[in-house]
């Protein structure tokens, strides 16, 4: 790579995506994790993830060029209002 070209970001982290507002458990989200991060790196920044955003894995891929894409999901709490009548 040239010293001068801008490095392009070794994640990137899609915003929280909810599939079926009404019917879905689950809040979804989709990290891309570029092939020149390490891989104690990209488990820093996992579980970062899960720690303070309470985050779980769903899934992960790795692409042959080494590039990886991994999907969170965490439940969404749904909280009824008992005081309506």
């Amino acid at each position: 790579m040239n010293q001068n070209s801008p490095r392009s970001p070794s994640h990137v982290v899609t915003t929280t995506r909810e599939f079926s507002p009404r019917a879905s458990r689950f809040e979804w989200r989709v990290v891309d994790i570029n092939r020149d991060m390490s891989k104690g790196e990209a488990r820093t920044l996992l579980t970062e993830q899960a720690e303070y955003g309470q985050w779980e894995l769903a899934r992960s891929v790795r692409y042959m060029g080494g590039a990886r894409r991994v999907w969170l999901r965490r439940r969404v709490m749904r909280v009824h209002r008992s005081d309506m009548v």
